[in-house]
């Protein structure tokens, strides 16, 4: 489901959990190199990333060849939810990255300032309006109303590398290119619902329940997670939806899922939230073959709300689409390069699954603005990310064709909450750590359509 469960769940708490945020000092907030620390910067930097070789680099540049574009630098704008959500993954992101990048050199000798534009949940639109005033292009950001800032930055040509994605007009949007694995019209846990319920637990697929938060994002989520669950083999038994704010209560909830003898659970909102209903399960007694917590519960902040009782109890999985775990980053040099850039550049900051996502979307933007040289437009860098067909990040996720849009999932891998923190599932991974090959399940419900730009009166031809 490429209007993201994992994304829209991370966006949808009281009213909407975040996407993603940045610094919470107001609507915008500047991060570059002069933000870092000058001892850090006095000590040789690699410019390569991963597997990938000078991502940054030192140069001449000369000229403005685009808006947000000068001899000295690229302004970059951030999406975030950050007054809202007070979560600062996404502005942590590009703090790093940026101060890696501009430590190496910049793009092309370019510093790159990267403006956080805070949504505040609901302003989406307006800051959308100040990043096609000032902003060569976003970067590694996403918000839970995205959608509303579409149509504007499809009118002002703004081109697009998100780390989330969430409503129905910004998934798969023209201009934009995602990291994120599959399309809006495949279902993107198909091969880990198929492996649910045909191989690690087949005699839940008879009795698969649903739980969605009672917002616009996630009842669209939950419906075409019904049908991707049906789609694959399940009899969905049970399909309530709890509202946004939170439950004080989840008893009732408990017992419903016991009356109806569910044995596998899909839990569409806050990880917060799931803590609660599986505390009032663990204390009815009742114990499911599996519960899909999504990839949002990926954090150590899960495992200490549900607590050691549930954790021993509970069977939690969540498929973390296809990027390397984060505890086993020792064993993967990308990912053990992240975690050593974040304790240079920003000590003491969570990397989180939509961190990561954010962090493959800046290297990605690099990758691609790099090789633009001097002659550095929007229109370059979009058609040099597209030609990419199986991004890694360098080895931060499997791999993606990143050429085509709406395409299937292909890869997966599959995480187990434990009271000893997350542990990856005994999912039988191939030999990079991800299942591939994984069956795919096209929708054939209606869920609304992606924005392109014939739809705000442009083509690829006013695209510069």
């Amino acid at each position: 489901m490429k209007l993201q469960r994992s994304a829209a769940a991370a966006l949808v708490a009281t009213a909407l959990l975040a996407a993603g945020c940045a610094d919470r000092g107001g609507t915008e907030t500047e991060t570059s190199a002069n933000n870092g620390d000058n001892t850090a910067q006095a000590a040789p930097v690699s410019n390569d990333f991963g597997d990938l070789s000078d991502i940054c680099s030192p140069g001449n540049p000369s000229g403005a060849p685009a808006q947000g574009v000068s001899a000295k630098e690229i302004k970059v704008g951030v999406m975030s939810d950050v007054g809202f959500t007070k979560n600062s993954e996404f502005g942590d992101a590009a703090k790093v990255f940026t101060a890696w990048c501009n430590d190496a050199g910049g793009i092309n000798g370019r510093k790159i300032s990267a403006n956080v534009r805070d949504t505040k949940m609901m302003e989406a639109r307006q800051r959308m309006v100040e990043s096609c005033r000032d902003d060569f292009a976003l970067v590694g950001g996403g918000a839970a109303l995205d959608g509303q800032g579409t149509e504007e930055r499809l009118k002002c040509l703004l081109p697009d590398f998100p780390a989330q994605i969430s409503q129905t007009a910004n998934v798969g949007s023209d201009l934009q290119v995602s990291v994120q694995a599959g399309g809006p019209s495949y279902a993107t846990y198909a091969g880990y619902f198929t492996w649910l319920i045909k191989e690690a637990y087949p005699a839940s697929a008879g009795a698969v329940g649903l739980i969605n938060g009672d917002s616009p994002v996630t009842k669209t989520i939950g419906e075409q997670t019904a049908e991707a669950l049906k789609g694959v083999g399940a009899n969905v038994v049970y399909n309530d939806l709890y509202p946004a704010a939170g439950v004080s209560d989840w008893t009732p909830y408990a017992q419903s899922i016991k009356s109806k003898n569910v044995r596998g659970l899909v839990f569409n909102g806050s990880f917060s939230q799931l803590a609660k209903l599986e505390q009032a399960l663990t204390a009815a007694d009742y114990k499911l073959d599996w519960i899909d917590t999504n990839s949002n519960a990926y954090t150590a902040d899960f495992i200490s709300l549900a607590g050691n009782q549930v954790l021993s109890s509970q069977n939690n999985l969540a498929d973390i689409g296809g990027i390397y775990p984060l505890e086993s980053a020792a064993s993967n040099p990308a990912t053990k390069q992240l975690t050593d850039l974040y304790a240079k550049y920003a000590p003491g900051a969570k990397i989180t699954l939509p961190a990561i996502k954010a962090f493959s979307a800046w290297v990605l933007f690099a990758k691609s603005a790099s090789s633009c040289g001097d002659d550095l437009t929007r229109k370059c860098v979009y058609e040099a990310a597209k030609k990419e067909t199986a991004w890694t990040a360098g080895g931060l996720q499997a791999a993606v064709d990143l050429s085509v849009a709406d395409k299937p999932v292909t890869c997966f891998n599959v995480e187990q909450a434990t009271a000893d923190g997350w542990k990856p599932a005994d999912f039988k991974p191939g030999s990079n750590g991800y299942r591939c090959e994984a069956p795919v399940y096209q929708y054939t419900g209606q869920y609304g359509k992606a924005l392109t730009l014939a739809d705000v009166g442009k083509s690829m031809a006013d695209f510069k």
